[in-house]
C-alpha cells in the first residue's frame, strides 16, 4: 500500500475536495471520473468505478448474433485492421 502525504486539501461549503494533479495523474482520474468512497477507520478510501459492472461470459454470450461460417484468426485480423485503417482516416486515432 502507497502511503505518502500528498499535499493538503480543504472541504468547500458544498463538501467538496480537490484532489492533487499529481494523484488524479497517476490514477488517471480525469474530469467525469466516478469515485466510490468508503469510510475506514482512520478516514476515507477513494476508489474508480468500474466503466462496467463484472460480468460473467456465460452472461454475455450470444449477445451479438453472427450466421455463418466461424471467422479464421486471419480474418478477425484482418477486420480488425480494416476497422483501425478506418477510424485513422476519420482522423480517430
Amino acid at each position: 500500500m502507497v502511503s505518502a502525504r500528498q499535499g493538503d486539501t480543504i472541504v468547500s461549503t458544498k463538501g467538496q475536495v480537490i484532489l492533487p494533479k499529481a494523484v488524479r495523474d497517476r490514477r488517471r482520474w480525469g474530469p467525469g471520473t466516478r469515485l466510490v468512497v468508503e469510510e475506514m477507520a482512520d478516514g476515507v478510501l477513494l476508489k474508480a468505478v468500474d466503466a462496467f459492472p463484472p460480468a460473467r461470459p456465460e452472461d454475455i454470450f450470444g449477445m451479438l448474433r453472427y450466421r455463418g461460417p466461424a471467422k479464421t484468426l486471419a480474418e478477425m485480423d484482418e477486420g480488425i485492421a480494416k476497422e483501425i485503417r478506418r477510424r485513422h482516416a476519420r482522423g480517430r486515432y
